[in-house]
């Protein structure tokens, strides 16, 4: 067969608790012309023009806009039927903004996922075995997708009742399964991890500090010991060891925006995580420069210059976090105004810190620094065009040695910027629509973000890197300045 399609819109469709968007799909298929040719198994490409015929063939492709939780949840079901995985990645990515995770499984096992009493209009005639074993395989494989997409769902210690739930589903239904596996699995690795803290996240930030663990003020002296690689890299582990684990549906605009009530004070835990650790580095950055008042201006200089690289380095590395960090803590009042102080940095690392400082400017929302995490986000290496040859020549010799030792690099983003977009779209875009039906196409969009926030997750893994003790106890004890010490 050869084909040729084309795509027109074929408007909306409307049915009780549901709204459908329609493509129409006109598919033009050339087939063998004479039955003899076609009873051998001739294909149409095989035969000369003569010999074939054009048939069309109009599909019609129904796309779920708007709807009650029943039928979102129901279009689970229809939605692994007709290949569309899509839709389900959206679904258990999006909605913790609409409903509860045992609300959906109860709906999903109970109601549709009955194997005797299955309310599922697209399933058919449940007394069959054909569409027991349908349903079976679909229900199998949406619960693996949960499972493996979305395991801190099911994270709810000390009783993990949605997660049992899914566990006696699985046994009484189909046992011996895959999913069973997974999902025993998460149970005994839930059980299996550490007492937690109360915000459920004792062991989340790799940079706490022991209460017994006593302050020690640190000398400028101990932070110039540092090679510049090896902070940038040792703020790159953190940043990427906490960034692997941001729940993603936690970034949603709904839930996010929700964070500074009081009663929401544990809400989005991995989230809170990540924003302490970029201000302990900002922190960091400042009470380096400004912590020691016996210092020279040369000598404070010397550290500015540093930092400079430390951000270089970080930009090597695609961690975008700390990068942002370094340059908002030297752009800062209390470090900016040091005149005397910047007027001593050498030409091309200054040079270096405004191209780097670029990378963020706000400019058409932000746009240099999103086109350069969809340039860079999931690639092997950063991509450094620099105008101050030296910088260059450096940069050069430091990327060609990660490719000769075969050193993949992964992405750690600003998360900030997709917080924002997340915010900016909840506001915009109406949960509800007539009829109080959830308007899923906000989801759609939501999950566009969502889904870079995972890939750029999975591309942290590429990252190779080991903590150093000495470092992580020094930048333990950064003593953080306050606003009238510095």
């Amino acid at each position: 067969f050869s084909w040729q399609s084309t795509i027109q819109d074929g408007g909306e469709e409307v049915e009780e608790g549901a709204v459908y968007h329609v493509t129409l799909k006109r598919v033009q298929i050339q087939q063998a012309a004479n039955k003899g040719a076609r009873w051998l198994g001739a294909e149409g490409d095989q035969l000369p023009p003569e010999h074939t015929v054009s048939q069309y063939e109009t599909c019609k492709i129904r796309t779920i806009k708007a709807g009650t939780l029943e039928k979102l949840v129901e279009n689970l079901l229809t939605a692994f039927g007709d290949n569309d995985f899509t839709y389900i990645s959206i679904f258990l990515s999006t909605y913790r903004a609409f409903a509860s995770t045992s609300t959906v499984l109860e709906l999903l096992l109970d109601r549709y996922g009955n194997l005797e009493t299955s309310g599922c209009e697209e399933c058919g005639n449940q007394n069959s075995p054909e569409s027991s074993t349908v349903l079976r395989t679909a229900i199998a494989s949406i619960l693996r997708a949960w499972l493996d997409q979305c395991a801190e769902d099911f994270r709810e210690p000390p009783d993990y009742l949605c997660l049992l739930k899914v566990l006696d589903y699985l046994k009484r239904n189909i046992p011996g399964s895959d999913p069973e596996r997974r999902a025993q699995n998460l149970l005994e690795q839930f059980q299996n991890q550490e007492v937690e803290n109360e915000d459920g996240f004792h062991s989340l930030s790799p940079c706490n500090l022991d209460d017994e663990e006593e302050l020690e003020m640190s000398s400028p002296e101990e932070f110039s010991l540092f090679q510049e690689d090896l902070v940038a890299e040792q703020l790159t582990y953190m940043d990427a060891t906490l960034f692997k684990k941001v729940v993603p549906h936690h970034c949603l605009g709904c839930i996010w925006s929700r964070r500074d009530k009081k009663e929401n004070k544990h809400l989005a835990p991995t989230i809170r995580a990540t924003i302490s650790q970029f201000n302990a580095v900002t922190s960091c950055v400042v009470s380096t420069v400004l912590e020691s008042k016996e210092l020279k201006t040369q000598q404070r200089a010397k550290i500015l210059e540093k930092w400079i690289h430390i951000a270089h380095e970080c930009r090597i590395l695609k961690n975008f976090s700390s990068l942002r960090a370094i340059i908002s803590a030297l752009q800062s009042n209390s470090i900016y105004r040091l005149k005397k102080t910047w007027a001593c940095v050498p030409k091309d690392v200054m040079l270096m810190f405004e191209e780097l400082s670029d990378i963020f400017s706000d400019h058409d929302n932000y746009l240099t620094s999103r086109e350069l995490l969809m340039k860079e986000g999931t690639s092997k290496f950063a991509n450094l065009d620099s105008s101050v040859k030296e910088n260059q020549k450096r940069t050069q010799r430091r990327l060609q040695l990660q490719k000769d030792m075969g050193v993949m690099q992964g992405t750690v983003p600003y998360l900030g910027t997709f917080l924002t977009d997340l915010v900016m779209l909840d506001t915009a875009l109406q949960d509800y629509l007539e009829g109080g039906l959830i308007n899923f196409e906000k989801r759609r969009r939501e999950f566009e973000v969502i889904a870079q926030i995972k890939l750029l997750q999975s591309a942290c893994n590429s990252y190779c890197m080991t903590p150093d003790e000495k470092f992580l106890q020094w930048f333990r004890r950064q003593q953080h300045l306050s606003d009238e010490e510095r």
